[in-house]
């Protein structure tokens, strides 16, 4: 699977981070997410789920 971040209505909030940080970056310069790699290892595929329904902005997009 992978996953995607709209740089666009991404806000900062950090849920994303918090739920799944071996997979959520945060920018120094405004906290805005990207993904650390597009391709979701196994292992990280259910955290990566709950962060994209988590997210306020519905900026995160995942892709079978």
């Amino acid at each position: 699977m992978k996953v995607f971040v709209d740089s666009g209505r991404c806000q900062g909030h950090t849920l994303c981070s918090m739920i799944a940080p071996e997979s959520f970056e945060l920018s120094d310069i405004d906290g805005t997410s990207s993904p650390i790699n597009e391709i979701v290892p196994p292992d990280q595929e259910a955290a990566v789920r709950e962060a994209a329904h988590s997210c306020p902005e519905q900026a995160i997009s995942i892709e079978e």
